[in-house]
């Protein structure tokens, strides 16, 4: 089995599920195609509010190693792997305007260490393990890869696993920033849930908006283009509700 990735959805929820289980959801190929497209199809949907990303009990335990000696001995298909399976999945989460949480327990290392930068919310169990211990295998992380991570994580963490190997519990990452809530295993249901039942009557224009601001800080373009919500149902509704003592009404 070389593993899926699994999307359900459910009104304004969409569930996406890493599916490995007998290598702890190692990332194989197909599963990044997979991952890929997943998330591509999730974008334009204007029904979905929240994604919640998650693997079958372990959350990532890295790459499928198995299939490592097919291509990463020659540089064309090392950098055709990296550049264009690898990336192009990542960057379709990055690019997604939808809040996701990830709900990450067990393992979470090198590829989960990746996929779960690319989320807004990262919840875990205190069962988790992080860590990017590719050195021990004697190769580095790929450039765009590495700086991802140097950004969700910090570059003294990122270095720290990346040069010694270095791997640390759920508590140790949320002191570092790079959680927001470290849970009872038993509780991970519950506390991702609630992240969920916050996001879901939010208006979703705005979460989309948001996360196109956050990813475009400083761009000139972008600002110009950032008030056009103005005339907006959701702008005029919120307010309005605001000022009539109401619950708004976002959603159709």
């Amino acid at each position: 089995m070389s593993g899926s990735v699994v999307l359900e959805t459910s009104g304004s929820l969409a569930h996406v599920t890493l599916e490995h289980p007998e290598k702890l959801n190692a990332m194989s190929r197909a599963m990044w195609h997979g991952l890929r497209q997943v998330f591509e199809q999730l974008q334009p949907d204007p029904s979905l509010t929240c994604v919640v990303l998650s693997g079958r009990t372990h959350f990532c335990a890295g790459g499928d190693i198995a299939e490592y000696t097919s291509f990463r001995f020659e540089p064309d298909s090392l950098r055709n792997f990296h550049e264009n399976e690898v990336w192009p999945a990542l960057q379709a989460i990055l690019d997604c305007d939808i809040p996701i949480v990830a709900q990450i327990a067990g393992y979470c290392m090198g590829a989960g260490i990746e996929i779960a930068s690319c989320c807004d919310i990262r919840v875990a169990a205190d069962n988790a393990r992080f860590g990017a211990p590719i050195a021990k295998l004697g190769f580095p992380m790929a450039p765009r890869e590495a700086a991802l991570i140097a950004t969700s994580l910090g570059a003294l963490t990122a270095r720290e696993m990346l040069l010694c190997a270095a791997q640390f519990d759920a508590h140790e990452m949320q002191r570092r920033g790079f959680l927001n809530q470290v849970v009872p295993a038993s509780e991970l249901d519950t506390a991702t849930t609630a992240y969920i039942d916050r996001i879901l009557p939010l208006a979703p224009q705005a979460a989309r908006l948001n996360k196109q601001t956050l990813r475009a800080l400083g761009c000139e373009n972008f600002i110009e283009k950032s008030y056009q919500y103005a005339s907006s149902h959701e702008h005029r509704e919120g307010i309005t509700a605001f000022l009539e003592k109401r619950a708004p009404r976002f959603h159709p």
